[in-house]
């Protein structure tokens, strides 16, 4: 099963089941979740071939998804889930595939369509790093050059201490169509759902509307203004603020 990191405990409130994006893990989203787990649980996952979790060939939505859903099935009973970017695609195939164990949907920055770029050139700047010598971050960001802003981000992936990455980058880099695409998935998501999108981002854009309207008939769109795609991390305090009055509404 999945790492988990645990904030809080439970109470008479829903547990929230947190999924990150593309080369995170659970550690990027600890600020938010130890603020929101004032009043409920909060678990936050590392997705599969990301942190702790385990490596594997496969790396689809439907294979995230259903490891969402053996996280909750453990738990004992339905949550409200968030996901990120590629988190976001993986908690929305969840919750049209298996919509008894989500009872509200957080989706951040992120539309169920596919997209036209790829994440190829970080993959590759990790590749550039020497594990066999480095002996610093600064040192491996040296060697990355990678574009300004997301070397320290990746770089939170890389364990110094064993000289390796928790990134496995071999099975992210084969299924990279996967990753930036969305796969048919039958069903729609009646329960409660809310779109939360950076308003400098270009993920959800207003012609993605009725794609998601389609699969998610009650979603509601929200803006983060000054935030980019990591809106978490750019607007921390108005992410958890919204985030919390979707939750207690």
């Amino acid at each position: 099963m999945l790492n988990l990191i645990r904030h809080g405990a439970p109470s008479d409130r829903p547990a929230l089941l947190i999924a990150h994006g593309l080369f995170g893990s659970a550690r990027n989203w600890g600020v938010i979740a130890r603020r929101l787990s004032d009043t409920r649980e909060v678990v936050a996952v590392d997705m599969r071939n990301h942190g702790g979790s385990f490596h594997d060939a496969a790396h689809g939505y439907p294979e995230m998804a259903a490891d969402l859903a053996r996280v909750i099935e453990a738990e004992g009973s339905p949550m409200d889930v968030l996901g990120h970017s590629m988190g976001g695609k993986a908690a929305m195939v969840l919750a049209l595939s298996r919509p008894d164990l989500v009872r509200k949907l957080l989706v951040l920055d992120i539309a169920p369509v596919a997209y036209g770029h790829s994440q190829m050139k970080q993959i590759e700047a990790m590749r550039r790093v020497d594990l066999g010598t480095v002996a610093s971050r600064a040192e491996a960001e040296a060697q990355m050059g990678a574009e300004t802003g997301i070397a320290p981000f990746l770089l939170q992936s890389l364990d110094l201490g064993e000289r390796r990455w928790r990134l496995n980058l071999d099975a992210l880099e084969a299924a990279m169509g996967d990753v930036v695409g969305f796969p048919e998935v039958a069903g729609r998501f009646e329960g409660p759902a809310l779109f939360l999108s950076g308003e400098e981002s270009s993920y959800v854009l207003p012609e993605h509307r009725e794609r998601i309207r389609a699969l998610f008939p009650a979603a509601r769109f929200v803006r983060v203004k000054g935030a980019g795609h990591w809106l978490h991390a750019d607007r921390p305090r108005e992410t958890e603020g919204a985030v919390r009055a979707f939750l207690d509404a």
